[in-house]
């Protein structure tokens, strides 16, 4: 833990100066709350609620990322991935964590808590929204979003992830722990991608998204070394 506040404020301290003088074309101020969940998981459905709450801020981005670990019980989640079971084993070993367990909310890739104890995060939501950010310009036009990033004096690789999702699915669950409910989820991860490393550089990348079949795409910057999440903006898909 003391290994994390040090690298925590060491990437504090390389951003600070970046903050202070944000470019004009810089995105918005999100912190990032990802939720990992499970359709098979009786205690979650308090937590997805907190999620849905969180989703109509205009100061958070966040996901709904379902695991597949509790499929055995009975039944199949239909949104969850191997990939985010692996997501959030990556995070049990940054905070130290021994088990991966849901409802797990993550934020800002910097703090870990229960997600249905809605004191503990707010209180979370808001020592993560004192941290700093990394400008993200993201638009879409023409079949593609377009990124930018500014250059930036960095001392360590960040990975650039794509997040595609969707802003409401409702499931009639037949089986499992949650037999009979009808339950909602929102911003529900149909895929992350990491598409770039990012050292600092001014960058811009044109992602193809055409035959996106999400809601929307967010953009994620994620430190390769610490996890911390320094910055993400986010856009919504045309499906015409």
């Amino acid at each position: 833990m003391l290994a994390l506040r040090n690298s925590l404020l060491a990437f504090v301290l390389a951003l600070a100066a970046v903050t202070a003088a944000l470019p004009a074309w810089a995105g918005e101020r999100l912190t990032v709350v990802e939720l990992f969940t499970s359709q098979g998981c009786s205690s979650c459905p308090p937590a997805d609620a907190m999620l849905g709450e969180l989703a109509k801020r205009d100061d958070v981005l966040a996901l709904s990322v379902h695991v597949d670990y509790w499929d055995y019980i009975g039944w199949k989640d239909p949104f969850a991935r191997p990939e985010h079971g692996m997501r959030q084993r990556e995070y049990a070993k940054r905070f130290d964590l021994k088990y991966v367990y849901t409802p797990q909310m993550v934020v800002q890739g910097t703090y870990q808590l229960v997600g249905s104890h809605r004191a503990e995060v707010m209180e979370v939501l808001a020592k993560a929204n004192r941290l700093p950010r990394v400008p993200v310009a993201l638009k879409q036009s023409k079949g593609r979003v377009s990124l930018g990033l500014p250059e930036t004096a960095m001392h360590e690789e960040v990975r650039v992830l794509s997040v595609f999702f969707d802003h409401k699915h409702e499931t009639s669950i037949e089986r499992g722990e949650n037999s009979g409910r009808t339950l909602a989820y929102y911003n529900v991860v149909r895929d992350i991608n990491p598409i770039a490393v990012w050292r600092g550089e001014a960058m811009n990348i044109d992602i193809p998204v055409e035959h996106a079949m999400a809601d929307a795409c967010a953009i994620v910057l994620q430190s390769a070394q610490s996890g911390h999440i320094v910055g993400a903006a986010v856009v919504g898909l045309d499906k015409n």
